[in-house]
């Protein structure tokens, strides 16, 4: 029987190849690859219990209860669940932690019933390894602009309008400040950084001469970009966009009442909006401190008395909050930074800049 082994991760990346995770549920949720799907051949309990059996009496024995836990029944009904997921995806890749004896098993399991399929050599740590060393290389080599400007400059939107950019509050599902968080929580750290190795091995391949992302610090909410990467990308030029305040109140209203607003409604219903005013709320707890007592009281105040009336109202604590709190902020940020500053404009001379970045030799 020949089963095959693979190691052309770079390909699996590029042509995001669909990959069967075989590891237990505990191993897939600490972390795994963005277009990985886990059926385990063992669950937790099962995995703990040959753990402990190979560390007590070795190799031998640990496959030997391994076999016992996974009788015929329950083989077959693996055997069904992976046949199940290869006819919808028929060019997938297997693999377990170290490429093994699990993707082993199942490899050869799948050969007897019919069904071929690749398994990565060196599994998933391999695979983890040549994603980490190749956006090291990448981050090195690649020259980053930083997008910047005040809150609610409309930065991210600018950022979608590019075709040479990866949006690390998307990869990290969170906006970077007290009130950033999502609904849907934040991914593990290990798969906020595989997704973020995918897109720089991708953006690396399409050919773009700059990697442009927003400034960020290096936690976005409870995850953080690696270490060297984040160094990397430091050693940029920062370009900074200028949006009138006006106009930052309309952005951070549509984004952060209008758009949350619906979302929680559409996820939770008649109790939406009480869900999402609780979650403001306290963004501005988290916050009391640096806000100072009375500014806190005033915006607490104003968004108690916008919740209940017209949400039109909103706008008022809004433009206080990036006027009197961001604002300052930010300034202070920017006389800190030692980032050179390539360029300031206003949306459209911003996005212009870069465009024409790629076709020069300026930057």
């Amino acid at each position: 029987m020949s089963l095959v082994l693979i190691d052309d991760f770079l390909s699996i990346v590029l042509e995001n190849k669909p990959l069967l995770d075989v590891r237990a549920p505990v191993e897939f949720e600490k972390g795994a690859f963005p277009t990985s799907t886990n059926i385990p051949i063992l669950d937790d309990k099962q995995r703990h219990l040959v753990g402990i059996c190979y560390k007590k009496n070795g190799n031998e024995a640990a496959v030997k209860l391994g076999k016992k836990l996974v009788n015929k029944e329950v083989q077959a009904q693996r055997v069904f669940e992976w046949k199940t997921y290869l006819s919808e995806n028929p060019y997938a890749y297997l693999y377990c932690f170290r490429g093994g004896q699990r993707s082993g098993i199942t490899q050869s399991w799948l050969e007897e019933s019919g069904v071929s399929i690749s398994r990565l050599k060196g599994g998933y740590k391999a695979f983890r390894n040549f994603l980490m060393e190749k956006s090291q290389e990448l981050s090195t080599n690649t020259k980053t602009i930083i997008i910047g400007g005040n809150t609610g400059s409309g930065k991210t939107i600018l950022l979608n309008r590019l075709d040479n950019t990866v949006d690390l509050e998307g990869l990290a599902k969170h906006r970077g400040s007290s009130f950033g968080k999502f609904i849907s929580s934040q991914p593990s750290q290990i798969d906020f950084e595989n997704a973020l190795y995918y897109k720089l091995i991708q953006h690396s391949a399409q050919g773009h001469k700059h990697l442009v992302i927003e400034h960020e610090s290096r936690n976005i909410g409870r995850v953080y970009i690696p270490e060297v990467i984040f160094e990397n990308f430091n050693k940029a030029g920062l370009v900074i966009l200028h949006t009138p305040l006006d106009e930052r109140v309309e952005i951070t209203y549509e984004e952060y009442i209008i758009n949350d607003l619906a979302e929680y409604t559409t996820i939770f219903g008649q109790e939406g909006r009480v869900k999402w005013y609780e979650n403001m709320s306290a963004g501005f707890d988290r916050i009391k401190k640096r806000l100072g007592s009375e500014r806190y009281l005033i915006i607490k105040n104003l968004l108690a008395q916008s919740f209940a009336g017209s949400d039109e109202g909103h706008k008022e604590w809004i433009k206080i909050l990036l006027s009197e709190y961001y604002d300052p902020m930010y300034e202070y940020q920017i006389k800190k930074s030692s980032l050179p500053i390539l360029f300031e404009g206003n949306a459209q001379e911003v996005f212009e800049f870069i465009k024409n970045s790629e076709k020069s030799e300026f930057i």
